[in-house]
C-alpha cells in the first residue's frame, strides 16, 4: 500500500488544477469561475505540485 495515498493526492490535484486553468482561462461557461484570473494562475501551481506529489508517490512505491 505504500505510496497510494501520495498518487491518488497528486492525481487529484492534476485534475482539480487542469479545471481550475480550463475555467479561468474562460473555456467553461456557465461558472463563477470563468475568465477569472486567479483561477488561470492557481490552476497550474496545483497541476505542479499535483506532479511532485505523484512523483514521490511513484518513488515511494519503487523502493519496496
Amino acid at each position: 500500500m505504500r505510496g497510494w495515498f501520495r498518487l491518488t493526492v497528486g492525481l487529484l490535484a492534476v485534475v482539480v488544477g487542469a479545471v481550475w486553468t480550463v475555467q479561468g482561462l474562460g473555456y467553461v461557461e456557465d461558472s463563477v469561475m470563468t475568465d477569472q484570473r486567479v483561477w488561470a494562475v492557481a490552476g497550474p501551481v496545483v497541476v505542479l505540485v499535483g506532479l511532485v506529489v505523484l512523483w514521490f508517490g511513484l518513488r515511494a512505491r519503487r523502493r519496496r
